[in-house]
């Protein structure tokens, strides 16, 4: 199993401003989401990261860039994590755009929204989680089972994939809260992602380091056996595990 920590962008410009900054250019952090970005360092800091990969926008980028010096990583940059493309809707206010009908659609059923000269929101989470799912592959294969890979991207694109983790119809996927900074952390098995973190912003991150391996069967006590076949939090390591400026805002 790898596990996937999924870190949204600190605080930009476009947060502040209440403007839906899409794919814009030179879209940055504000002084506040530099501070939220220092301190991602302390907060992963017990966390062995095996890979950053990164949504390639501006915001993203410099969230992920003390954590990269620190951990002295480059980070891989993947299309697949980008911000949503707004079409005509980005830079818009959002205040403005809450009176557009299509905004109905982007609340109550935004598998069937697709923005106007844009990318639809289903399009969206078919690239987002094909993104993460061909990261982890990369990162297991590189760096072997029960390594850490951490992906920096953005509100939207972060929620569509835990409602996939979750089972849970993208059109239920804006109850789910991502705040800027936030960790949320799925771990992917051979069987079934396990979300064990949503959007957590504390600093006790500890607990996600991958236990050591089990001892073998033959070693382990009637208790251990009993204690391992249970489900939530330990359901990862049981035997049925062989191994956004959002539109919500």
């Amino acid at each position: 199993m790898t596990t996937l920590i999924l870190l949204r962008h600190g605080r930009s410009t476009a947060n502040t401003a209440g403007v839906l900054a899409g794919r814009t250019p030179g879209v940055e952090l504000d002084e506040r989401g530099r501070e939220q970005a220092a301190k991602v360092v302390d907060r992963l800091a017990d966390l062995p990261l095996a890979s950053i990969v990164t949504s390639p926008l501006t915001r993203c980028r410099q969230t992920v860039a003390p954590l990269a010096r620190a951990r002295g990583l480059d980070p891989v940059v993947d299309d697949g994590l980008a911000e949503v493309d707004y079409g005509s809707w980005t830079n818009r206010k959002v205040s403005e755009l809450t009176g557009e009908e299509l905004w109905k659609v982007v609340q109550a059923h935004p598998s069937a929204a697709v923005f106007p000269d844009g990318e639809g929101l289903a399009a969206m989470q078919a690239r987002a989680v094909a993104a993460v799912r061909r990261q982890v592959a990369r990162v297991t294969a590189e760096h072997g089972n029960r390594s850490i890979v951490l992906a920096c991207s953005h509100g939207d694109v972060i929620k569509s994939i835990l409602a996939d983790a979750l089972a849970c119809h993208l059109d239920n996927f804006q109850r789910i809260v991502v705040d800027t900074c936030s960790v949320s952390v799925v771990t992917y098995t051979e069987l079934r992602p396990f979300v064990a973190r949503m959007n957590e912003q504390s600093g006790d991150v500890a607990s996600l380091v991958p236990p050591p391996p089990k001892k073998p069967a033959a070693e382990d006590s009637a208790e251990d056996t009993a204690e391992s076949s249970g489900t939530g939090s330990s359901a990862a390591e049981s035997s049925d595990a062989v191994v956004g400026g959002a539109t919500n805002a």
